[in-house]
């Protein structure tokens, strides 16, 4: 029988990454009466859940886990587990969330392109071997459409013959870096089931669950097919908005216009919208350029080659703004990089995150190594051994790039005797402007901060620097001269810098004249 909302007292998740643990942390939480075991076969990230150096950086998503995992606040029963015994998690939950990686081919039909949907057909199997009674099964993966019909035809294949299955879509609108935020105050719970007698059953208990704290008027429910789409689909539109405002950055940098203020302007149109228009070095991430890959790929195999290559653009042209912001480096330092030091300052994909999927820095570092560039690199985040891992996958040549790469502790280490600096992530200590809160919304989702209060001097005096930020004046007393700032992100105020003596060149803006232009003035 299938389980109603009553029935539920064991939830599974397979799959212990980005999605499944803040996920099941944040259920686990607000339903204190259900038992949620996240597992994962990865030995490593499990140790590291059930520690307090989680493998997921996301601002207050340790309190969260602590509170389900340990019963920090004495009242109530530890019900977030994770573990790597997933047979004894499968056959005992109710309602199960596959929630594994469903990353971009790379041999065989559809490479490139198409979703690998590996992981999630072993998981699919073993539920279906270990399973012993009526179960929900939720998709929590990005899948492309009609992959519900492929988990339901391997359940009733494989699976025992008195268990029934209800399959249903339920993807995650997080965006990392606010992924707690996004959890606990969601635009929209999306629910797609069968439109059967079971399908709305089912879509009405993991309804249930997500009310303990999502109002009612924001959980929808759709068809699978829909649910499925959706969420490619709104990647897409995400992403696309991104490559429209790098797109009109270059036509800035030639003009004199500054893309900030073009954003601005036409974000105050409400039929546009302010979100998504900061314009950046290129958008990264686990989900926007695999999605829209899946989707141009989809849209080939139904014959719509105009489709597919209206999205294949948008990630040409997030390619195109890495590629033309590693010449303009290039072209400002001389027309030569041999030997000088670059510090690359961030490495994450976006703030607030340890992420560096598809980082735009992983082709910008190969692509100075290359051009015989020496990098200092520092991120608050990332650690040394994630770095090292995404630039050997991406170097075009390993040698040099162990010759050429320093990982540092600090942005002054980074920055000691540094020809330029290099900004790739637009964490908050880079920043010297007086407010943090950007006019519209980061460039990947990232949702806009008030800045922290001014720091105060002995005598109680407001001073500029900012609790936490990069001192740009000891900068400057470390760097090489002429000095130059290269911001991917934005975030910087150039008139401060120029003021100190640095050359700044940002997106979509003009650069500081050269020195030999403004005395010839």
């Amino acid at each position: 029988m299938l389980p109603t909302s009553k029935d539920i007292k064991h939830i599974c998740c397979i799959g212990a990454g980005y999605v499944g643990g803040p996920t099941c942390a944040v259920i686990a939480d607000k339903n204190p009466h259900i038992k949620v075991t996240v597992v994962d076969l990865n030995e490593a990230r499990i140790e590291a859940w059930n520690s307090d150096d989680l493998p997921v950086y996301e601002p207050h998503l340790l309190t969260y886990v602590k509170s389900a995992r340990d019963a920090t606040d004495g009242k109530r029963t530890p019900n977030l587990f994770f573990s790597t015994d997933v047979d004894a998690a499968v056959k005992a939950a109710d309602l199960i969330f596959i929630s594994v990686n469903t990353p971009t081919k790379y041999t065989g039909a559809g490479a490139g392109h198409a979703c690998d949907l590996g992981y999630v057909e072993s998981a699919t199997r073993k539920i279906a071997e270990v399973a012993e009674s009526d179960k929900i099964v939720v998709e929590k993966s990005t899948v492309p459409c009609k992959t519900a019909e492929s988990i339901r035809e391997i359940l009733a294949a494989t699976g025992r013959p008195d268990v029934r299955y209800e399959i249903l879509s339920n993807p995650e609108f997080l965006a990392e870096g606010t992924a707690m935020n996004d959890l606990l105050h969601p635009d929209r719970i999306l629910i797609g089931s069968m439109r059967t007698e079971r399908g709305l059953q089912a879509a009405g208990v993991l309804a249930d669950i997500y009310g303990a704290w999502v109002p009612r008027e924001r959980i929808m429910t759709t068809n699978v097919w829909s649910s499925e789409l959706t969420k490619i689909a709104a990647n897409a539109l995400l992403a696309q908005r991104i490559s429209s405002i790098n797109a009109l950055s270059a036509i800035c940098e030639a003009t004199g216009a500054d893309i900030d203020e073009v954003a601005y302007a036409c974000g105050k149109d409400t039929r546009i919208g302010s979100k998504m228009l900061k314009s950046s070095v290129g958008f990264g991430g686990s989900c926007f350029k695999k999605d829209i890959l899946s989707l141009a790929y989809i849209s080939e195999t139904l014959h719509l080659p105009e489709v597919a290559r209206y999205w294949r653009s948008v990630v040409e042209i997030n390619e195109y703004q890495k590629d033309r912001f590693t010449k303009r480096i290039t072209k400002t330092l001389y027309q030569s990089l041999t030997n000088k030091k670059i510090a690359v300052l961030g490495f994450a994909y976006k703030k607030n995150t340890g992420d560096t999927r598809e980082t735009a820095a992983i082709s910008i570092v190969n692509s100075l190594v290359l051009e015989q560039a020496n990098i200092q690199i520092y991120d608050p985040r990332v650690k040394a051994e994630q770095i090292w891992s995404d630039l050997k996958v991406g170097a075009t040549d390993v040698e040099l790039m162990k010759r050429r790469v320093t990982v540092c502790s600090s942005a002054y280490e980074a920055c000691t005797d540094a020809h330029a600096a290099v900004i790739l992530t637009e964490w908050d200590e880079f920043s010297n402007k007086d407010s943090a809160a950007p006019l519209v919304n980061g460039a990947n989702g990232t949702k806009g901060v008030n800045s922290a209060p001014a720091a105060a001097d002995a005598n109680g005096v407001a001073t500029s620097k900012k609790p936490g930020r990069m001192d740009w004046e000891h900068v400057a007393d470390l760097m090489k001269k002429p000095m130059f700032v290269f911001d991917g992100r934005n975030i910087v105020d150039i008139q401060k810098l120029e003021a100190l003596g640095f050359r700044v060149e940002c997106i979509g803006k003009a650069g500081t004249p050269k020195a030999s232009s403004r005395l010839a003035d």
